[in-house]
């Protein structure tokens, strides 16, 4: 965490559920509101983590019922929830012409359909409470098109249109929805990616051969650079942004 992070006094006490929080820019973002006074659940499909500081369960997005009994369970402890992040995502790369019919489906059930899942049993609570604040993390790549990712880029744009008709479907109660997009990030998933120095000093540089612009800033995001807007957009000091996305890449989009 960085020094200069931000306190949110208003965060203390809040009630907050992280998908995604085994690890990554989940984790971190699980970790930070803990720091911020906040009770924190988390889902993962992984969570047999050793040593988090937060509660965390056993939870597949892409599986309806796992999701319905386990935020039933968290509505049976007590009903109220400040914010919701999720922050799960996966990365399928092929060329449309050989991507894999398990790679389309996996990108948009984890990416799109899991996030259906999970609003789908919190959407009638704030509606009762008339607060709360939602948060999806997605990606840059939903703004731009980028060789061999039609199905990761399709469902983060699906995510992203998910999110701003959610978010109208909920202004009327108070409750503000948002997204933050990251670009590359040294996460796990991207270092799978790139496993090299070498291979993530290219991501800098830029990818021609992918029609993907380096970074201007000259470096990736880490997972704190991403949790620092999660919590902003999720305290009082965000309380009159919803519908926005925003995007958190050093510059590569330029203009989104």
């Amino acid at each position: 965490m960085s020094a200069s992070a931000a306190t949110y006094n208003d965060l203390v006490g809040k009630r907050v559920l992280v998908a995604g929080a085994a690890s990554g820019i989940g984790r971190c973002v699980a970790e930070r509101f803990l720091t911020q006074g906040a009770e924190v659940i988390g889902f993962d499909r992984d969570a047999d983590v050793a040593d988090t500081p937060f509660r965390l369960w056993t939870v597949d997005l892409t599986k309806h019922e796992q999701v319905a009994e386990a935020c039933a369970r968290l509505q049976a402890e007590a009903p109220r929830l400040d914010v919701l992040v999720n922050a799960v995502g996966i990365l399928r790369l092929g060329q449309t012409d050989s991507l894999t019919l398990e790679d389309w489906h996996a990108c948009l059930d984890v990416n799109v359909t899991g996030a259906f899942y999970l609003l789908r049993q919190w959407i009638s609570q704030f509606q009762r409470q008339r607060h709360g604040a939602v948060i999806h993390v997605s990606s840059n790549a939903a703004h731009v098109p980028r060789v061999g990712m039609a199905a990761y880029c399709a469902s983060k744009a699906a995510l992203a249109s998910l999110s701003h008709c959610v978010g109208l479907e909920l202004a009327a109660y108070g409750v503000r929805c948002n997204l933050v997009s990251p670009g590359s990030t040294d996460t796990p998933m991207l270092r799978s990616m790139c496993p090299s120095s070498a291979e993530r000093q290219r991501l800098l540089e830029g990818l021609a051969e992918q029609y993907k612009l380096g970074i201007p800033l000259g470096k990736l995001a880490t997972p704190d650079d991403i949790a620092d807007a999660v919590l902003f957009l999720a305290s009082a000091q965000a309380g009159h942004i919803t519908l926005r996305d925003l995007v958190i890449d050093g510059g590569a989009t330029l203009s989104a």
